[in-house]
């Protein structure tokens, strides 16, 4: 099966020895996204959230996707207990972005991201039926 990269350069960059998303067949798989680059990075913990997953809506759309398709994201954050300070308004984001089309999470407490003032990373696979 054929395998098509993309690194989404207007979306979310990624490095030089990665790609930013692989497609293969109707499966999507999207290597961690954060804030890093934009002007959330280095801001508080739901800043960074809202550009994380507005990236990775972008990413499915570009691939001719919608947030619906999106069926696995793993979230990685440096405190947990900051994420669950602010649960209602992590809630209501993922509310406005999947609509109530909720992909699985798994929520995972790291101790450092790729650089300083990056609090949460998202990677995520979609399946485009």
């Amino acid at each position: 099966m054929e395998k098509i990269r993309n690194n989404h350069v207007d979306i979310a960059p990624s490095g030089p020895t990665f790609s930013r998303s692989i497609r293969v067949g109707n499966l999507l798989f999207i290597a961690g996204c954060t804030a890093r680059g934009t002007n959330a990075q280095g801001e508080p913990l739901m800043d960074q959230l809202r550009v994380t997953l507005d990236r990775i809506v972008r990413i499915v759309a570009a691939e001719g996707g919608s947030p619906g398709d999106i069926v696995k994201i793993t979230t990685f954050v440096t405190s947990v207990p900051d994420w669950v300070a602010h649960n209602d308004e992590s809630q209501a984001m993922f509310t406005e972005f999947f609509q109530g089309e909720y992909p699985t999470n798994t929520l995972v407490e790291i101790g450092a991201l790729v650089e300083p003032g990056l609090d949460v990373e998202i990677e995520a696979i979609a399946e485009l039926g």
